[in-house]
């Protein structure tokens, strides 16, 4: 299954990369790459995650406290957020995140 970021999602992701990027070099791509891991887990498994509301499931990033939104559809699924899992997911907005 195809995978694709809202534009506020890849701000997310963008900002946490500088993040680590800026505390120590280095992690900032393996955390891209555990991103990266996330997401082709659920292109091959896509109902992975867990529904936290209907149409939104959540999976997490292993190895980093970040979580992915996204919503499924019958050829790809959209990642609406990557957040940091102290935020509140009431934070990202739903309406025309898609």
């Amino acid at each position: 299954m195809n995978a694709r970021f809202t534009p506020a999602a890849r701000a997310d992701v963008s900002a946490a990369r500088q993040w680590y990027r800026d505390r120590n070099p280095g992690i900032d791509s393996r955390f891209l790459q555990a991103v990266d891991s996330a997401v082709s887990a659920i292109s091959a498994h896509p109902e992975i995650g867990h529904e936290i509301e209907p149409g939104i499931r959540r999976y997490l990033v292993r190895g980093f406290p970040y979580t992915i939104f996204y919503r499924l559809y019958p050829a790809e699924f959209v990642v609406v957020a990557c957040l940091h899992a102290a935020r509140d997911p009431e934070s990202w907005p739903r309406s025309g995140a898609v």
